[in-house]
Order: structure tokens, then sequence, then C-alpha cells
């Protein structure tokens, strides 16, 4: 009888943390299926992709633009309105041409140059694109009012967390690299800067929001801070995606770990930057995931531990003071003295 107390082992904290992935893993992809996400596609599909340099334009312009369209398409794709008085991002937009111009015959079967009997070129009229560009305006979505975007979950989190200053404390002292609050114009709610190696934080959010990002900042220091150059050729060149995927994940499974709640937030988070039918990144990326979310919160736990330690001596030192101030007790103290 006394065995049967052992027949099912306790848990090890690595199981803890395949079983809340395995979770994720499952939430996101009930939220892929669903007419939410379906929504969410299909007005993401409206917004057209942007070259390398409009991106660079849209960016110097109005650095914290999200989603942005003409005048006209805001009002007939989205039945939003441009907000009077708003200024246009100038941005490049391709208007090719189609032109007849003289060139070269070639054989469809060679590919090479047909020849004249005198040894020049053949020449053939052929209707050919020719690229061009004018300057168009578009405006973000924050400057526009009307009919509301879908969205696949919340822009973020409110709450607090139980022993936030401590939690906190432990974090940065699990965090190999500066922490610092900003005002961040981008609109993103945290970075990690790999040239200066460092984390920035919105200043003003929640302690919930506050401490999943730099939970997600700080998965970002441990697993991509390394120069790809640098990685052993086993190791995986990953994505911008996929990178994403994995901090969330990692940000994730350890504030699941310490019981704050992140899932709404998390799974529209990974489902946006994935965008598609499967969650590739997040399979490839599993065990890296469960490995690099244990060894943050194995260290998170040490430093709260050592913390709880620094706080219990001072708290009874306090009450050691207290009880020498104590009339009572300095008499009963003397009284035991002269026995």
């Amino acid at each position: 009888m006394a065995g049967k107390a052992f027949d099912k082992p306790y848990p090890s904290q690595f199981d803890k943390v395949k079983e809340i992935t395995d979770k994720l893993e499952a939430g996101i992809q009930a939220l892929f299926e669903s007419e939410a996400f379906k929504n969410y596609l299909k007005t993401l599909s409206k917004f057209h992709d942007y070259s390398l340099n409009n991106t660079i334009l849209i960016a110097m312009q109005k650095p914290d633009a999200t989603l942005v369209a003409g005048y006209t398409a805001w009002q007939k794709n989205f039945g939003r309105q441009v907000q009077k008085g708003e200024q246009g991002i100038r941005i490049l937009a391709p208007t090719p041409y189609k032109k007849q111009m003289e060139v070269d015959r070639v054989d469809p079967i060679t590919r090479q140059p047909i020849l004249n009997p005198d040894g020049s070129t053949a020449k053939e009229l052929k209707e050919v694109m020719v690229p061009a560009f004018k300057v168009v305006n578009v405006f973000d979505v924050s400057q526009t009012d009307g009919r509301p975007l879908p969205t696949i979950g919340v822009d973020e989190l409110t709450g607090s967390v139980s022993n936030y200053e401590m939690f906190f404390e432990a974090l940065k002292r699990s965090c190999p690299v500066p922490i610092g609050f900003e005002d961040i114009p981008s609109g993103a709610k945290g970075y990690y800067h790999t040239v200066d190696q460092r984390i920035a934080l919105q200043e003003g959010m929640s302690e919930v929001q506050t401490a999943k990002t730099l939970i997600h900042e700080m998965a970002h220091q441990k697993l991509h801070s390394i120069d790809p150059k640098e990685l052993p050729p086993e190791e995986p060149r990953l994505t911008r995606n996929a990178k994403e995927v994995e901090a969330e994940s990692v940000a994730y499974t350890v504030a699941q770990h310490y019981g704050i709640e992140t899932s709404d937030y998390s799974f529209a988070y990974i489902a946006g930057w994935s965008q598609g039918k499967d969650t590739p990144e997040l399979k490839a990326s599993l065990d890296r995931i469960r490995k690099a979310a244990d060894e943050m919160i194995t260290a998170i736990d040490d430093h709260i531990m050592s913390l709880q330690q620094e706080k219990a001596p001072a708290t009874s030192k306090v009450t050691h003071e207290k009880a020498d101030k104590d009339p009572y007790k300095k008499a009963h103290k003397k009284k035991e003295e002269t026995r």
C-alpha cells in the first residue's frame, strides 16, 4: 500500500511547461479555424503589401502607422472616412504602361538572336511593359473614422500581478541586459535593441502587460541575440515571423506558469504573425520554446527565493527592534538578567 503514493511521479517543471505549450498550440489551431480569424484575414487581404521603399517612406512620415490605404479605398472597402484635415502619407504607386518597341528577334527554341542575311540582328516590333511610378497619398487607420475593423484579440492586457514589485525585480535580475521605460513612438509595447543590447518598455502600461512584454523581449534576447553568421550550421535561420512566434510563445508559457492570464492576447498575436491555416513556426520551434521557458522559469524562481530571503531578515530585524523598545519586554529582560 505504501508504494501506491509513487505510482504517479510528481510532474517535472519541464512537463508542466509542455502541458502549457500544448494548450497554446491547441488554442492557436482553434483560433485559425474560427470565423473571427477568417474575417480578420479577409480584411488584411485588402491591404496591399508595400515595397521596402514605401515601407521606409511610411515609417519616415508616420512611424506609428499600422494599416494604410488610399482615401477612396477606406470608403469603398472598409466603410471608413478619412478625418478632415488629415495629411496623407506620400508613397510611390506603380503605373506601368505599354509601349511598342523595336527589339531583337529571338529563336524560340535556341533563344539566340536571329540574324539577317547580311549578318545583322533581325528586329521586330513588340509591345513591352515599361515600369513607371507616381506619387499617391495613403492614410493610416488612426486617421479615419467609421465602421470598426475586425480584430482577433485584445489590443492590450489589463490588470494587476500578485506581488508585482517582487516579480518584476526577479525578472530584472534574471535579465542579462539593462531594462528601461520610455515613450515608444511606433506604438510598440517594447523592443530589444540588438546593437545597444538593452530592452525598452512602453511606460504607463498595466502590470500584466508590462510583465508579459518584458518576458517577451527577454525571450528575444535569449533566443535571437546571436548574429546568424555565428550560429552553428545545424541551428535554423529564423524568419522575423518565426522569431515573434517563439518570443510570444515563451512569454505566454512563463506568464501562465505564474498565473498571469494572457491567452486571448497571445493567441491573437501569434495568429496575426503566422497568418496561415496551421502554425509551422510554432511546431518547428516548440522544443526551443519549451527549453527557453524552462530555463527562464528556473532563473526567475531562484531570484524570487533570494528576494524572499532578503526580505525575511529585514522583517525579523524590525520585529526584534520593536521588542527592544517595548517597556514590558525591557523589564522582563532585566528581570531575567538579575535571576
